[in-house]
């Protein structure tokens, strides 16, 4: 029987674990942090051995196969040491593709993922598609093909589950863009963070297809550089030739049946990047030769999901958006670039080496006020000071939001999109965003 040990017992590992004992292996997953207790309960009951708090290297390194959570870092020691011994490091999503012949359509980018993969899978649920939702968001890759096979899967991929793909080839690969992101697990070289976004594409063949972003620089940049054997289909919001283009009136998808048109003003999401997001999926939809009305439809009908641009309420005639998930700067540059009222912005938080100067054409000209929240706002002081008159310093959400409406008039938006990660005062960017609609539902 071939032993296969599972590093980090998170929502991947675990499906990894339940996906392995399924398919024969006698499997033993080690997590160096603490293992919460609904993933413990998991692996008892599948009878899984497991171990929190350490690393067994005896127990690890004798291993046939390993699956690495995403979260561990090419340079630890022990991942060197399996590489010496020869042994197999793969990630989760790789260990997954070897054991399902479904169509999988897999979306990366640096920002828009969950937003695009929550309505490619709501298209695809319109249509009447077998599908599932899986890979960063909900459950796991593996999981699902463990327990609950479907024709289809929709996945949002990140850059760090690519970095251990061998053969993963979906069949609709979506790259929505690339920016800076995550920059200290790739030696800081932007380069090799855009390399393992295009790892998406690398296994695929002329049977399979790859989407991505005409209007994306690094991307057209690599996508011209490198052989790419999927046949390719990009969308613009600049270029008119293209098969997908949009613009503030129009968005349309063409193919040799005629394609279709609707008003971009019908789509259900906001923003410009949503638009890009929207023909990435309409562009996908039509590949698989869903009908054109169900897409339309679909496209209209959906809400963003949660923590995204999501609208909360209004109170005294001043709207509250919740952005927590934007934890980086160009996740806020779109939001603030989607807001078409004046805005009292709050953020603040962890910072991931921030540059703000590209904000500085929409704070300038949409934002009436700054509300910090965080343990260390000085950055942001420093870079908005003298930009905007009113800029005050808070340390909880129940504060910030206070402060937020102190500064609102009918017809303002309280936007929360931190720029930053939520560690320093939050659990996570989902617990930052529902503090933040607790508060404002207590106002």
């Amino acid at each position: 029987m071939k032993r296969l040990v599972i590093l980090g017992g998170g929502e991947s590992g675990v499906g990894a674990a339940i996906l392995g004992k399924k398919q024969g292996f006698e499997v033993f997953l080690s997590d160096k942090g603490g293992l919460k207790e609904n993933y413990q309960n998991d692996l008892k009951t599948y009878e899984i051995e497991f171990e929190s708090g350490q690393h067994t290297e005896d127990k690890i390194l004798n291993a046939d196969l390993v699956v690495k959570s995403p979260g561990i870092p090419d340079k630890v020691a022990l991942i060197q040491e399996l590489k010496k011994k020869n042994i197999e490091v793969i990630s989760e999503i790789e260990f997954a593709s070897r054991y399902t012949d479904s169509k999988i359509i897999a979306i990366t980018g640096s920002n828009g993922k969950t937003t695009t993969t929550s309505l490619m899978y709501h298209i695809m649920k319109e249509a009447g598609l077998d599908v599932g939702l899986g890979g960063n968001i909900g459950k796991s890759f593996a999981q699902l093909v463990a327990e609950e096979p479907h024709e289809y899967y929709v996945l949002e991929i990140s850059s760090f589950q690519l970095d251990d793909i061998k053969s993963f080839k979906p069949y609709i690969a979506i790259l929505l863009n690339i920016t800076p992101d995550h920059l200290d697990r790739y030696d800081y070289d932007f380069n090799k963070y855009a390399h393992s976004k295009l790892k998406i594409t690398e296994y695929q063949t002329q049977g399979e297809y790859f989407i991505y972003n005409q209007d994306d620089e690094k991307t057209n940049e690599l996508v011209n550089e490198l052989k790419i054997n999927a046949q390719k289909a990009s969308f613009s919001m600049k270029d008119k030739e293209q098969k997908a283009f949009a613009n503030d009136n129009v968005f349309e998808v063409k193919d040799q049946d005629g394609g279709f048109q609707m008003p971009t003003s019908n789509l259900g999401l906001m923003g410009k990047h949503n638009v890009s997001n929207s023909l990435a999926a309409a562009t996908a939809a039509n590949i698989l030769k869903i009908r054109k009305d169900v897409i339309k439809r679909s496209l209209s009908d959906f809400k963003s999901v949660q923590h995204r641009l999501e609208s909360v309420l209004k109170v005294g005639g001043i709207e509250f958006i919740n952005d927590s998930k934007a934890t980086n700067v160009n996740a806020t540059y779109y939001a603030l670039e989607s807001m078409k009222s004046p805005v009292i912005w709050i953020v603040g938080g962890t910072d991931k080496g921030n540059d703000y100067e590209e904000l500085m054409p929409f704070v300038r000209k949409k934002v009436k006020a700054i509300v910090c929240l965080g343990l260390d706002n000085s950055k942001i002081v420093n870079a908005f000071d003298g930009v905007v008159n009113d800029i005050v310093e808070t340390d909880s959400m129940k504060d910030a939001v206070r402060a937020a409406y102190m500064f609102g008039r009918k017809g303002d938006v309280v936007l929360l999109s931190p720029a930053c990660a939520s560690f320093d005062l939050f659990q996570n960017y989902e617990d930052r965003g529902n503090q933040f609609k607790k508060e404002v539902k207590e106002l």
